[in-house]
C-alpha cells in the first residue's frame, strides 16, 4: 500500500466513524417521528374515531407537504450549508411531531401531518447529498447502507418502546399522546447538537489532518471531473434529465412498498392473532431486524461487485413475491414469515439505489436531482398508506392492499432492468462510434 493509499484509507475511516453514527441517530429519530403514527393507531384511532380510510389518508398526507418543499429545501441546504439547514429541519419537525399529541379529529390530524411533512422536507435527500460531498462513489453503497440501517432500526428499537408508551395514562392524557410528546424531545435536542458538531464540508473538519483533507478533496474533484461528461452539471439540466425522472419513478414504486408496509404493519400483525399492544411491538421487531442485517450485507455486496441495477431489482422482486404470499395465505405463521421476507426485499435495495441515483452528480445539480428523485418517490409515501386504508375499508381484508403494493414493487424492478439495458446499449454504441 502506497503512502497516498494509507492517507486515503485513514481519511475515509475517520469520516465514516465521525459522521455515520451521528447521522444514523438523526435518521433514526426522523423515521421514528414519521412512522410512530402507525403504532399510535392501535389506540388513537378508536379514541378519535378515525376510520381506516381517514387514518390511511392522514398517514400519507405527510408526503404532500414533504414533496412540495423537497427541492427548495435541498437547494437551500446546498446554499446555506448542512449544519444550519439540518438543524432547522430537525427542530421544526420535532415541535410539530409533539403537536400530534393534541389532534382532536380528522381535520386536525390531516393538518398537523401535512405541516410535519413541510417541516421535514429536505432532511433525507439533504443527508444523501451531504454524503456525496464526503465519500467517492465507489464507497457509497456501503456508506449509505450503514447510514440507512437507522431506518429499519427505528422500528426494531422503537416498536417495543412505542407500544410500551401507549400504556401510559397521566395528567388526563392518553398513552398515544405521551408517545408523541416524549419521542419528539430527542429530535429537538439533536437539532441543537447539529449546530455545534456537524461540519459543512471536508475543509471544515478539524479532525482531519491537512494531508487527509488534500487527499479527500482531490479524490472528489478528480471523480467529478472524470464523470462530468454526459452527466448533469447544472440544476436546470438535473431537473430536466429523463434519467433523474426515471429514477424518481423507481423510487416511487419502492416507497409505495416501504410506507404502505411500515404504516400498516403493526395493525397487520395484530390481525394475525390475539396479541396485546406490547406483544405486537415485540413481534414487529422481527421483520425489521432481518431487514437491518440484509440492508448492510447487500449494500456491501453491491460495492464489492461494483454493481447497482440488479442489487435494486432483485430485492424489489423478492418484496413483491413475499407480499403476495402474505396477503393470500390463510396460515398466520406463513403470512408472518412472508412479511419478514417482504421487509428484507423492501429495505435491502435502498443503498444500491441511492448509490446508482447519485452517481455523476455534483453541487447544485446533485442537491436538486436528489431532492427531485426523493420528491417523485415520496408520492409513493402518500399512495401506499392511503391505498391500503381504502382497500381495507372496502374489502375488510389486507390481501388486495398487499397485492397492490407488490405490483408497484415489481414495476419498479422492471424499470431498473430497462434502465440497465438502455445504459448497456448506450455504452455499446459509444464504443462502436
Amino acid at each position: 500500500m502506497t503512502q497516498a493509499d494509507e492517507v486515503g484509507s485513514a481519511a475515509l475511516r475517520k469520516v465514516a466513524w465521525r459522521l455515520i453514527p451521528f447521522l444514523g441517530v438523526l435518521y433514526f429519530f426522523a423515521f421514528l417521528d414519521r412512522v410512530n403514527v402507525g403504532f399510535a393507531a392501535l389506540t388513537m384511532n378508536a379514541d378519535l374515531g378515525l376510520t381506516a380510510t381517514v387514518f390511511g389518508i392522514g398517514s400519507g398526507i405527510f408526503f404532500i407537504g414533504y414533496i412540495l418543499c423537497e427541492v427548495p429545501s435541498n437547494v437551500m441546504l446546498e446554499r446555506f450549508g448542512a449544519r444550519i439547514w439540518i438543524a432547522r429541519i430537525m427542530i421544526s419537525w420535532g415541535i410539530l411531531s409533539a403537536a400530534m399529541a393534541f389532534v382532536q379529529g380528522p381535520m386536525s390530524f390531516y393538518t398537523v401531518r401535512m405541516l410535519l411533512g413541510i417541516a421535514e422536507a429536505g432532511f433525507f435527500p439533504g443527508i444523501i447529498f451531504y454524503l456525496t460531498c464526503w465519500f467517492p462513489s465507489q464507497h457509497r453503497a456501503r456508506i449509505i447502507a450503514l447510514f440507512m440501517i437507522a431506518l429499519p432500526m427505528s422500528s426494531v428499537i422503537g416498536a417495543p418502546i412505542t407500544t410500551a408508551l401507549l400504556g401510559i395514562e397521566a395528567f388526563g392524557m392518553k398513552g398515544w399522546q405521551w408517545m408523541f410528546l416524549l419521542e419528539a424531545i430527542p429530535t429537538i435536542l439533536l437539532g441543537i447538537v447539529v449546530l455545534a458538531v456537524l461540519p459543512d464540508r471536508p475543509a471544515d473538519a478539524k479532525w482531519l489532518s491537512a494531508d487527509e483533507k488534500r487527499w479527500l478533496l482531490g479524490e472528489l474533484a478528480r471523480e467529478h471531473a472524470d464523470r462530468a461528461q454526459g452527466h448533469a452539471s447544472s440544476l436546470r439540466e438535473a431537473l430536466s434529465s429523463p434519467r433523474v425522472w426515471r429514477a424518481g419513478i423507481v423510487y416511487f414504486c419502492i416507497l409505495v412498498g416501504l410506507y404502505g408496509f411500515g404504516f400498516w404493519l403493526p395493525q397487520i400483525i395484530k390481525s394475525l392473532g390475539d396479541m396485546t399492544n406490547a406483544q405486537v411491538g415485540l413481534v414487529t421487531m422481527i421483520p425489521y431486524t432481518a431487514a437491518c442485517i440484509a440492508l448492510v450485507l447487500w449494500g456491501r455486496h453491491s460495492d464489492a461487485t461494483d454493481e447497482r441495477s440488479w442489487h435494486v431489482a432483485l430485492p424489489s422482486l423478492l418484496g413483491a413475491a413475499a407480499l403476495t404470499v402474505s396477503g393470500w395465505t390463510t396460515g398466520p405463521v406463513i403470512a408472518f414469515i412472508a412479511l419478514c421476507m417482504a421487509a428484507v426485499g423492501i429495505y435491502s435495495g435502498l443503498p444500491a439505489f441511492w448509490a446508482m441515483a447519485s452517481k455523476g452528480l455534483q453541487g447544485a445539480a446533485a442537491a436538486g436531482a436528489i431532492a427531485l428523485i426523493n420528491s417523485v418517490g415520496n408520492f409513493g409515501g402518500f399512495f401506499g398508506p392511503a391505498a391500503i386504508g381504502l382497500a381495507k375499508s372496502y374489502t375488510n381484508s389486507y390481501a388486495a392492499s398487499l397485492l397492490l403494493i407488490a405490483v408497484c414493487l415489481a414495476i419498479g424492478a422492471a424499470l431498473v432492468i430497462w434502465e440497465r439495458t438502455l445504459d448497456q446499449r448506450t455504452l455499446t454504441m459509444a464504443r462502436q462510434g
